[in-house]
């Protein structure tokens, strides 16, 4: 813990670095240090609440705050963090106005404290200077300016066992070694941590703390000392439970919950299964009765599922979208191949039409050779004409063979997070389908309006999403991580589309569109060919995508074209040229990324 003499420091260190208030000259800047009062402030603790008169400001030395509203209509609402260096308050005080929103401590916190009559007594010995710094700390903060270096801090994660797991550890340990490959991380064990009592020097000298909470079969009906403390100091908390326990939260686990500050912190569970699983449980029960950011199936002793869960908890993922266009998509399997090459993890895939296709058989493990082999012959398999009231073919030949090629597979039961994107027909906008079985995400994105009848789900119509957006970036933007500094985007998009803006148009001396006009130009060499009833409803189905492509674009951290114009949307024979077109093209802008 921080001495009188230490607080002193910190506060002249933290005055120091602020843009703003480091102007101030040396003997102003050691007046304001001696007026500051600390403040211990327990981690989920309420600093101050929306509406409660501005009577301070204050400084974090240490620790870690949280800004939120509570709104009737949504519930509790999160905005940004304040971090070790951050200042907070002086428009209040300063106007003598109401604060604007609650703030509590994520974890245990000491601030240093500048009461409104300390400042008008420093306004009083220093009028101008105090005047200045706090009229640009007033501007800079309406102005969203930042107002202060960035003290280095060390963000920590709490790995806590659901009661019954025999897996905390081993996940502490993965963990902290993935984080190693990141940055300086340390490993805080429950016998060390029940003796340790200078997190502040830990924060100081690492990137990364892990702090593995006790649990485990054995473990009390109530958490130990530590595991409130660990809780309290922790940014985020990591939940473990082993595969195929119940689901249902036990007492423990909902009074650690409840625990002051928690609903603050961002939260996950890692769902832990044996080395050799070949398919992981649903995640999808265990959600009920929890507020989670997200699930993680990991398997026991694979470094790459450890690899994956640190990029998720750092905002480093990597997202790969991919977009629809018939055959032209077999260029995905070339890019996918080229990631392969340069060792760029994918991490999470989202896909819309042909994207969602082979985006699914990825995520479920298959070698690309497979995928091509198997996407081809399902492209290959034709469809039934129907009578067109509904749509001009019956789509069960489709339906069927998708639920042939991905069994009972839930979306939430893979290896490699994974969504599909469709149009929702009923509310009139993209529908994400991460949950429920996998074939029928694939059929709803894969079912052009007018072409196939829609997928019925829960009373809605669900057909291709590139009525609205053929490439899902903005879906999977916010799917990928929180990022952990303000500087870092969350994760990576990587977007692929293959979808070709083609001319469509007529001879200009046609009058009107005809059944005659068109067969002649199928037996006519030369004739000047007219869009027929496919064209047509395959181009007006993707007049969203391409309309909005230029912002798809700027959502993406890469924008991959491949040039495919020049194959046909049904060249499902030449696959192959097409993968080599992805490849190829994909390797030169790789090579072209800052890693």
């Amino acid at each position: 813990m921080l001495g009188q003499e230490q607080f002193y420091g910190r506060a002249l260190r933290v005055l120091r670095d602020s843009r703003v208030f480091g102007s101030l000259d040396e003997a102003v800047l050691h007046d304001l240090a001696q007026l500051l009062e600390r403040q211990d402030v327990p981690g989920g603790s309420m600093v101050f609440q929306e509406g409660a008169p501005a009577e301070s400001m204050f400084f974090v030395l240490t620790g870690r705050l949280r800004v939120s509203r509570r709104s009737a209509e949504s519930g509790l609402l999160l905005y940004n963090e304040i971090r070790s260096g951050d200042s907070v308050g002086e428009v209040g005080m300063v106007l003598q106005q109401p604060r604007t929103a609650d703030v509590s401590a994520v974890r245990d916190s000491i601030l240093a404290v500048l009461h409104r009559s300390h400042f008008e007594t420093l306004l009083l010995r220093q009028p101008l200077a105090v005047n200045r710094v706090f009229s640009q700390a007033i501007f800079d903060q309406l102005r969203h300016t930042a107002r202060v270096l960035q003290r280095h801090q060390a963000h920590a994660f709490v790995v806590l066992p659901l009661p019954g797991s025999t897996g905390a550890a081993e996940v502490a340990r993965g963990l902290a070694q993935a984080l190693g490959r990141l940055g300086r991380v340390h490993h805080v064990t429950p016998v060390a941590g029940a003796a340790e009592d200078r997190f502040d020097a830990l924060e100081e000298a690492y990137d990364y703390l892990v702090l593995e909470a006790d649990g485990g079969p054995s473990s009390p009906s109530s958490p130990s000392s530590w595991t409130r403390r660990a809780l309290r100091q922790a940014d985020q908390v990591v939940w473990v439970a082993d595969a195929g326990a119940s689901a249902v939260p036990s007492a423990l686990e909902l009074d650690l919950a409840s625990q002051p500050g928690v609903q603050m912190k961002r939260q996950h569970l890692v769902l832990l299964h044996a080395a050799t699983a070949t398919q992981p449980q649903a995640t999808g029960p265990w959600r009920v009765g929890r507020t989670l950011e997200r699930i993680y199936p990991l398997r026991r002793q694979q470094d790459g599922d450890y690899a994956r869960l640190a990029r998720f908890l750092t905002g480093r993922a990597v997202g790969l979208v991919l977009g629809g266009g018939g055959a032209r998509g077999f260029a995905h399997l070339g890019v996918l191949r080229a990631l392969q090459e340069a060792k760029i993890p994918v991490d999470l895939v989202g896909g819309n039409s042909m994207g969602a296709l082979i985006g699914a058989q990825y995520a479920c493990g298959l070698p690309l050779d497979s995928i091509r082999e198997q996407t081809r012959k399902f492209a290959e398999g034709g469809e039934w004409l129907t009578l067109p009231i509904i749509s001009l073919v019956s789509g069960r030949r489709v339906a069927r063979d998708l639920h042939r090629m991905f069994g009972d597979t839930q979306v939430d039961a893979l290896w490699t997070p994974y969504f599909a994107a469709a149009c929702n027909l009923t509310t009139a906008r993209t529908t994400v389908q991460d949950s429920g079985p996998l074939w029928r995400a694939v059929l709803a994105s894969n079912s052009p309006a007018g072409l196939f009848p829609p997928v019925l789900h829960q009373g809605q119509l669900l057909v291709d999403g590139a009525i609205l957006e053929n490439v899902p970036v903005d879906a999977m933007r916010m799917r990928l991580g929180v990022p952990l500094e303000k500087r870092r985007g969350n994760g990576t998009v990587i977007a692929i589309d293959v979808d070709v803006r083609e001319d469509m148009g007529v001879d200009p001396r046609l009058q009107r569109l005809s059944v005659r006009s068109k067969l002649k130009g199928y037996f006519s060499r030369g004739a000047h060919s007219q869009p027929g009833i496919a064209e047509i409803l395959y181009r007006a189905g993707h007049i969203g995508g391409l309309n909005q492509r230029a912002t798809t674009r700027a959502q993406a951290d890469h924008y991959l074209e491949p040039p495919v114009a020049d194959f046909s949307l049904m060249a499902y024979r030449r696959a192959d040229e097409i993968v080599e077109v992805g490849y190829r093209h994909a390797m030169e802008k790789i090579a072209t990324w800052t890693q």
